[in-house]
């Protein structure tokens, strides 16, 4: 999808005086979504019983991944193979392969093998929910992206699951024995990933009369269902918070700056290879995400000495938030700047 040039010149940062980005950060923190995100987690410091039923919160989730993979779908539908999209899908792949890489070795000079690689394939591996408002907020902005970017995020679940184990495997001093083809089956067939596809496929699929009759739920009743599934996320995010900040500064510190650097480095990097500002903000959002539910699904059948207490509040009470907050204006002021 193409951006409408006046709308990015209209965006584009005034570099003397930083105020795009000041305006970015503005708006962002006053995003309804975010809002419940933050009314989720206050809930849990003031004991409230707030609370969505788990059956609800299941629902939502299923329901923002067909969503967002339906409408790339169709998307995708209407573009034609580029080298701007294979690029794209290039990358989104490398950095899958190469982000697991050097957080493990980072990682191990702390922790365990174990509990290293689980958290280096959580950060090589991206998070849907991340994925997803960013796409509403890019939509804020009146800014497009390619339909693409929704398999670019699939092709990057499996990668960094399967490096994580890798790594594991050959650090643990033969600890781990199984059968690495098991690993790699369920990194595909895992839930997440097998509806993001399977919906991206029928979304590519269906003719565009076809989506008409079911746009109503596909698009118009998106950012409420988002915003009830971050609610619900500020309520997991405030009952794991304090437990992990117990773990010390270490794993806290690394869950805000791996983000960060990732992002940062992704959302510069990719104008080397890539034009759209959409696909590469994109991008860039999904180098810095963590995963937070393929990754402990799949850790838990390969690895189960990894400890899911401490990457899964890694990736949910810090990376997460890092990322809606000051994340996400941070990479589209890159991206628009170099």
């Amino acid at each position: 999808m193409k951006i409408n040039e006046c709308q990015l010149t209209s965006l584009r940062p005034d570099l003397k005086h930083g105020k795009m980005s000041f305006d970015l950060l503005a708006t962002n923190l006053t995003n309804p979504a975010l809002l419940f995100f933050i009314l989720g987690i206050l809930s849990v410091q003031v004991k409230s019983d707030l609370a969505i039923p788990e059956t609800s919160s299941k629902f939502i989730s299923l329901y923002l991944l067909f969503a967002i993979g339906f409408k790339g779908g169709q998307e995708l539908a209407h573009a034609s193979l580029t080298n701007e999209i294979i690029w794209g899908i290039v990358f989104g792949i490398g950095a899958a392969i190469v982000i697991p890489c050097y957080a493990f070795f980072i990682l191990k000079r702390k922790l365990s093998v174990a509990n290293s690689g689980a958290i280096a394939a959580s950060y090589g591996s991206v998070s849907a929910v991340t994925f997803v408002t960013a796409v509403a907020w890019l939509e804020m902005q009146q800014m497009d992206f390619g339909g693409h970017m929704v398999a670019v995020m699939a092709f990057m679940e499996a990668p960094a699951i399967i490096v994580g184990v890798i790594l594991i495997r050959l650090f643990s001093n033969g600890k781990y024995k199984g059968k690495l083809s098991n690993v790699i089956k369920h990194a595909f067939t895992n839930g997440s990933v097998l509806l993001i596809v399977g919906s991206l496929v029928i979304g590519f699929l269906a003719s565009e009369e076809q989506a008409q009759g079911i746009a109503p739920f596909t698009t118009d009743i998106f950012k409420g269902f988002l915003a009830i599934f971050l609610l619900d996320m500020g309520i997991v995010s405030g009952k794991k918070l304090k437990s992990f900040l117990d773990q010390g500064w270490f794993t806290a510190g690394f869950a805000i700056l791996i983000a960060l650097i990732n992002g940062c480095a992704i959302a510069i990097l990719s104008g080397f290879v890539i034009d759209s500002v959409g696909d590469r903000f994109m991008l860039a959002v999904l180098g810095a995400s963590a995963s937070y539910i393929a990754v402990p699904a799949a850790m838990k059948i390969a690895v189960p000495d990894a400890s899911p207490g401490i990457y899964i509040p890694m990736a949910l009470a810090i990376t997460f938030p890092v990322n809606i907050t000051i994340g996400l204006p941070i990479y589209l002021f890159l991206v628009q700047t170099f």
